[in-house]
């Protein structure tokens, strides 16, 4: 089962890594106001939501403990990540605010992941 389990710890920071990586590279873009979101960043996105709903099953399956509230919170941001980046995907550039948040919510989800405890 930890074989498993770290296999899609792994599949899930390869989202996490497309995600944040998308925005990264748009950054000189969002500054010139000509940023989009890219098909990495929704692919990335998707992957963490997969990933992050089979971890908590197979982290329950395997009698371990998981903080419902820290999900939970997760979850919500990553639904809002997930909501914008969906909806505006075709448009040719994305106002600097709602390209920021994702930035900003992608970040507070890996700090969260990582630091609460």
């Amino acid at each position: 089962m930890d074989v498993l389990i770290h296999l899609f710890v792994g599949l899930h920071i390869v989202g996490i890594a497309a995600l944040l990586g998308g925005f990264l590279t748009q950054m000189k873009a969002m500054g010139e106001g000509t940023a989009r979101y890219t098909p990495a960043m929704l692919h990335g996105a998707l992957t963490m939501l997969v990933t992050g709903v089979i971890l908590v099953g197979l982290n329950q399956a395997d009698d371990q403990s998981v903080n419902n509230i820290k999900i939970g919170v997760k979850l919500a941001l990553l639904i809002v990540i997930l909501g914008l980046v969906y909806v505006k995907r075709d448009d040719e550039k994305v106002d600097k605010g709602l390209f920021g948040l994702v930035g900003l919510l992608t970040t507070a989800n890996i700090f969260i992941a990582v630091l609460w405890t």
